[in-house]
């Protein structure tokens, strides 16, 4: 069976529903199903009172169960599938919710709109959805650097990524990837509860975003209308982010519109001195952040035609 196609199959099924309201208030979403497990074991297994290596054991546990609880059963369905085009589609329409090609959109585009209006307290409202810092104190310049920043890293955390390792393996690929990106969401923090035993799971995350970081970057670079800088920018500035991936799609968006990214940043309860990403651009306004939903529409049709190619090398072989 074509997992390319089953994948293609995931992004059509997403871009035309997303993950509907009343779907939502119904079941849920599997990302919450297992956030709800990650609190779980969290309240189980991790006590303030353990030694740091037995809070990094027990994190490594954790990761463990979290990953076969989602990878498990989506083996067990695929397993089950027919063959042809009629298990491609149950196959797309089981990957479906671990695809987030409309709600990237969307979350972006509400920042865009009021600060294009300039709405500017709206704007900051909006960006807050998205991202972790303080935006109370954003400018209109930080809100639309915020938003782009987010749209770069989330493409290849909540898109690429996902359908990379679902094109390799399946139904359980995706699931053990969203299942690991949840994990290093919830516990990959370098605060005094999760510094130990969310380390596993922010260095496993750390590994299975290499190559589709990498490749998102590429993708924005080459849609972009300065491919070439892009790809020199990138291949610079990368290094300077504090995660080894993000800066790959960040640097390959900040040159591909031509604004700079990164930089220091407000959170609760300190400043972190980031490093600018392609410094020597102006910073980004509202009109640059409608470029960069352009920008991420076409790459995303650009991944939507690498699936096509990979399901028509299977069909040949």
């Amino acid at each position: 069976m074509s997992y390319a196609l089953m994948m293609l199959t995931a992004m059509a099924i997403d871009l035309s529903f997303g993950w509907p309201d009343w779907l939502y208030r119904r079941i849920g979403h599997p990302v919450t199903w297992l956030g709800a497990l990650i609190r779980a074991l969290d309240l189980a297994l991790n006590h303030d009172h353990a030694s740091d290596a037995r809070r990094r054991l027990a994190g490594v546990a954790t990761l463990i169960v979290t990953v076969a609880a989602a990878a498990l059963p989506m083996w067990a369905l695929q397993s089950l599938l027919p063959q042809g085009w009629l298990g491609i589609l149950l196959g797309g329409v089981l990957a479906w919710p671990l695809v987030a090609l409309r709600s990237m959109h969307a979350h972006v585009a509400a920042v865009a709109k009021p600060l294009t209006a300039g709405d500017l307290p709206a704007a900051r409202f909006a960006v807050s959805m998205i991202v972790g810092r303080d935006t109370t104190r954003l400018d209109p310049a930080g809100v639309a650097r915020a938003a782009l920043e987010s749209l770069a890293e989330n493409t290849s955390d909540g898109i690429v990524a996902p359908l990379f390792w679902g094109a390799v393996l399946g139904l359980p690929g995706i699931a053990a990837y969203k299942a690991v990106n949840t994990l290093d969401s919830m516990i990959g923090h370098r605060s005094p509860r999760f510094e130990c035993f969310g380390w596993a799971s922010a260095r496993f995350d750390d590994l299975v975003n290499l190559i589709p970081a990498r490749a998102t970057g590429l993708l924005f670079a080459l849609v972009s209308s300065r491919p070439v800088l892009g790809l020199r920018v990138m291949w610079r500035d990368a290094s300077l982010h504090r995660s080894p991936n993000a800066g790959w799609p960040e640097a390959a968006m900040a040159a591909g519109l031509g604004v700079r990214l990164s930089g220091p940043r407000v959170y609760a309860d300190h400043i972190a001195q980031e490093p600018w990403v392609n410094a020597e651009a102006p910073d980004p306004s509202a009109a640059d952040l409608r470029l960069g939903l352009a920008l991420y529409a076409r790459a995303m049709a650009t991944l939507a035609a690498g699936l096509t190619g990979l399901a028509l090398i299977w069909s040949l072989t």
